[in-house]
């Protein structure tokens, strides 16, 4: 009997610990490390509400948004500054890059083109779509921001 009950214990054990194993992660905690890893600079965060939090010296604050109902994923980047820089913009370019795997060039492209067309003609606020992107460049008087997404559907 005695033996029969160590055995048993040690099963129990053995599933327990297998059980408890952690997760693989999820795809949006895969691209928040593979944004880390190939950009200088980024640091990752705390993560809520299905986004990650990023750090940036070049920007004011970074977020990935991770799947939601209206998108796939989400970067969202505020510059401290009302006209960004090209290095700014250059760092969306490469983490949309990264995230909806385009080419790197034409996510610069496209960001340029968000953030030159706020202005006098255009407005404080503008949406374009560039490569099945959803883009949206927000000005205010002391920052500009840029927000680039997916949709679900897309």
């Amino acid at each position: 009997m005695n033996l029969l009950a160590r055995s048993i214990f040690a099963a129990l054990a053995l599933s327990a610990m297998l059980a408890a194993s952690p997760a693989r992660a999820d795809r949006c905690d895969d691209l928040a490390t593979q944004l880390k890893s190939q950009i200088d600079g980024v640091a990752v965060g705390k993560t809520a509400a299905n986004v990650i939090y990023l750090s940036h010296p070049l920007a004011k604050q970074i977020t990935l948004g991770c799947a939601g109902r209206n998108y796939s994923n989400q970067l969202y980047a505020k510059a401290d500054s009302r006209k960004p820089q090209a290095a700014f913009i250059d760092l969306v370019a490469s983490a949309t890059a990264i995230i909806f795997t385009l080419p790197k060039d034409d996510m610069l492209k496209g960001a340029t083109r968000c953030i030159k067309r706020m202005g006098l003609i255009h407005g404080d606020d503008v949406t374009t779509r560039y490569r099945r992107l959803d883009m949206r460049c927000v000005r205010t008087k002391t920052d500009a921001s840029i927000t680039i997404s997916r949709g679900v559907d897309e």
